[in-house]
């Protein structure tokens, strides 16, 4: 079967006027997109990049949602209140409350949509700091976020939606009373003026752009990024410029397992240690419970001499976190036939890794007296081949953003909404508080973008 392929419009097409314009295309601005033209508005994508779909095509494990029927059919009862708990303890008891309300009694919501609309989430797994089985994925395992984006350009494309790629979005225009539009750079460096009844920002976070972190983070400058090169916090300078006010701006969250021994910085999502995976330092033992917040893991391998770490899984894992296969076709997985062999070939102690495994292998039967871990304990690893694969922690994910409301409308210093211009996504600040959560990631794509689009269209019809 052929790979789909979105062809975006030439630069000819464009008109001078839309109802909406939407900066940004990853998972947030399609979803919008579509939402929007769904009840009867006329959108416009741009994006600044080449490639459509921004660092929502990197994202791997799933997406968060609770009181679903998809957990109904594994046998897993959930609700919006332990989905809120589990994310505000997970966040430090720091986020904008107003926004988890609605994301955590939203999110069971989109998964009906998405299927309403031929998208269908119908295999769970768990991520760090979740107590309970909510993270959903397709029955494939494959990685969520390509997933997700190809199939909203395939709806995007039937809906005759115009995305445009190469254009850079120069500034937001206003007056006295509203947004108006904005003006555009195509990829031959012409300048066009755009007008637009509303303006959404969905142009991700700046976890790409090593001054911006410096100028909150300083501590941060000298990690990888697991981000793409397009993730530069543009949608914050065109807030700002207008008058948006900025949340949480300190709040930049580093990802525990990146595979980072080449030239590109690999993440290695939470779904694996969900799956059964363990983290070894090299002396080959344990040192943290893998599934707490990506915060306390990361902070246990930088207390390790090294500051590096090893996955260590085995085939059955693998089944269920296929992802692996693509690490290993690029050359990250090690493997060994035993124990013994795979401790060689990552130069750890082979005696402490066997008797870590034998520990581990006990603790799935009984319970983890060494860190507590209570998740992702469905299986030993006692399946050959056994693999490894190395880690370090990496710059991931930017909590604080434009400061907005639980309707993404973008609101200024003194709290209140800019009329006509909105936000959600990475872009957005406060959801997350001061650790976001795996699977949450995209959940809030999904959440804020539908709501977007419907606040959007609400806002046009109360002009």
């Amino acid at each position: 079967m052929a790979k789909y392929v979105f062809q975006p419009n030439q630069i000819d097409d464009l008109k001078s006027a839309y109802d909406v314009v939407i900066v940004g295309s990853g998972a947030t601005g399609l979803i919008s997109a579509i939402q929007a033209a769904e009840l009867g508005l006329k959108p416009v994508v741009f994006e600044k990049m080449d490639k459509l779909g921004g660092n929502s095509t990197r994202a791997s494990s799933g997406m968060n949602a609770a009181e679903t029927y998809v957990q109904l059919n594994h046998h897993v009862v959930d609700s919006f209140e332990d989905f809120y708990n589990d994310t505000y303890i997970g966040g430090g008891k720091q986020n904008n409350v107003e926004l988890l309300k609605y994301f955590t009694s939203h999110a069971g919501l989109t998964i009906d949509w998405l299927k309403q609309h031929g998208i269908e989430l119908e295999d769970l797994t768990i991520t760090g700091a979740m107590n309970t089985t909510r993270t959903h994925r397709p029955n494939s395992q494959a990685p969520i976020g390509a997933y997700l984006v190809t199939s909203f350009l395939q709806i995007i494309e039937k809906m005759d939606i115009e995305v445009y790629n190469n254009v850079s979005v120069d500034k937001i225009t206003r007056d006295d009373e509203r947004i108006t539009g904005v003006v555009i750079s195509d990829g031959n460096g012409n300048q066009h003026q755009v007008a637009g009844k509303a303006v959404l920002l969905a142009t991700g976070g700046f976890g790409a752009n090593k001054e911006l972190i410096g100028q909150y983070r300083k501590d941060l400058t000298s990690y990888r990024t697991t981000n793409q090169e397009g993730a530069t916090g543009d949608g914050l300078k065109l807030a700002t410029d207008v008058g948006a006010a900025l949340v949480d701006m300190d709040q930049i969250q580093v990802h525990p397992t990146v595979q980072q021994d080449n030239d590109h910085a690999f993440l290695i999502g939470e779904a694996i240690r969900g799956e059964g995976a363990i983290l070894v330092n090299t002396d080959g033992n344990r040192f943290v419970n893998e599934l707490d917040t990506r915060q306390k893991v990361t902070d246990a391998i930088n207390e390790q001499d090294t500051k590096h770490a090893y996955l260590i899984l085995d085939a059955e894992v693998v089944d269920h976190a296929p992802a692996v296969r693509f690490y290993d076709s690029i050359g990250m997985v090690v493997h060994g036939q035993t124990i013994d062999e795979l401790a060689n070939n990552i130069d750890v102690d082979a005696n402490n890794l066997a008797k870590t495994i034998e520990t581990w292998n006990q603790a799935v039967v009984n319970h983890d007296d060494q860190f507590g871990r209570k998740t992702g304990m469905n299986r030993q690893l006692n399946h050959p081949d056994f693999m490894a694969i190395h880690i370090a922690p990496a710059v991931h994910y930017t909590m604080g953003g434009i400061k907005i409301n639980h309707y993404t409308q973008v609101l200024n210093q003194d709290d209140q909404a800019i009329n006509g211009l909105f936000a959600a996504g990475e872009t957005s600040g406060g959801l997350h508080g001061n650790n976001r959560i795996g699977g949450n990631s995209i959940a809030e794509t999904v959440v804020f973008g539908r709501q977007a689009g419907q606040r959007i269209f609400k806002y046009i019809q109360e002009q």
